[in-house]
């Protein structure tokens, strides 16, 4: 299907905007990267054009992917919508946490506004989470993600902005509880972590999160809720032990330590074979999925709450 996006600016060129940038070029996409290093870039992918300023001719999508800071992102918003003033170029925000409502509060073209969140590595992770703007209509999400699909992504699509998109949230709500754990003494980050692969994440590999609730039955499902949703920790604040942990300097596995020791590894090999098997999971997935009967069609929330 004709989205009417045939030509994409990537803003920025680290990792992320790298990655990004050959995943358009390599679908065929008349691809063009903005990057103060232009000169000193050489590892453009195959049909791309690097620029130090902006084309003369409007893209029809541009997707910023500069520094976390509001201001920083507001600044090159700023920039596209002066430079074309009245195209109808798509300005989407390469962010994973900062609020869209916030983000696009000074844009004259609002409407056209949208959030992207691809996931490391870029290049290869399939799921790509497509979000509306403060005044996005949902026919730009999907026209967006149309065009995703055609760089080999499997985007989710969501109408309205919230901070944190989807997986973030989910992924914040299950660690906010870990954190409380270790805190508290109850487990280690180990036994989370092994409690995560043996059974968490399999699990969630063959039924989701929601559908096997659906499968396993409701009803205690809900007798549950009713008294461990309680207990869970609700504080509404960023874990402390966590925030002190990068005070001092415990950042992870760059940095040696964090809530593992990492002293002596290779972090490079480590992220690499992680994102191999990442893929080898993947590819497994896609092989055993082609042999199950298909999958029933979801309600909608206003279906689910109306009876």
């Amino acid at each position: 299907m004709d989205t009417g996006i045939e030509s994409v600016l990537v803003y920025g060129y680290g990792v992320m905007g790298r990655a990004v940038a050959r995943t358009f070029a390599g679908a065929g996409f008349r691809t063009f990267v903005k990057s103060r290093r232009t000169l000193a870039l050489d590892d453009l992918p195959g049909g791309a054009v690097a620029l130090d300023r902006l084309p003369a001719r409007a893209p029809d999508l541009v997707i910023e992917l500069v520094a976390e800071d509001v201001l920083i992102k507001q600044a090159v918003f700023a920039e596209i919508e002066a430079a074309y003033p009245e195209a109808q170029v798509v300005i989407a925000t390469g962010t994973s946490g900062l609020d869209l409502i916030e983000l696009g509060a000074h844009l004259r073209t609002p409407a056209r506004f949208i959030g992207l969140h691809y996931f490391m590595p870029a290049e290869t992770s399939r799921i790509v989470e497509v979000m509306a703007g403060a005044a996005a209509p949902r026919a730009l999400v999907d026209r967006v993600a149309m065009a995703l699909e055609r760089t080999g992504k499997e985007p989710v699509r969501l109408y309205q902005p919230t901070i944190g998109f989807l997986v973030n949230r989910l992924q914040h709500a299950l660690l906010h509880e870990a954190y409380a754990l270790i805190e508290a003494g109850v487990a280690t980050a180990a036994e989370i972590d092994q409690a995560a692969r043996g059974l968490l994440g399999p699990r969630m590999c063959i039924t989701g999160l929601v559908q096997q609730k659906d499968i396993s039955g409701l009803a205690i499902h809900a007798h549950a809720q009713r008294s461990i949703v309680p207990a869970l920790h609700h504080d509404r604040r960023p874990n402390p032990m966590l925030q002190a942990m990068v005070s001092r300097g415990e950042t992870g596995a760059a940095a040696g330590r964090g809530f593992y020791d990492w002293a002596g590894c290779d972090v490079n090999a480590l992220r690499e074979r992680s994102s191999a098997r990442l893929g080898d999971l993947m590819r497994f997935l896609d092989e055993s999925a082609h042999a199950e009967a298909p999958l029933p069609q979801a309600r909608r929330g206003e279906d689910l709450i109306s009876g």
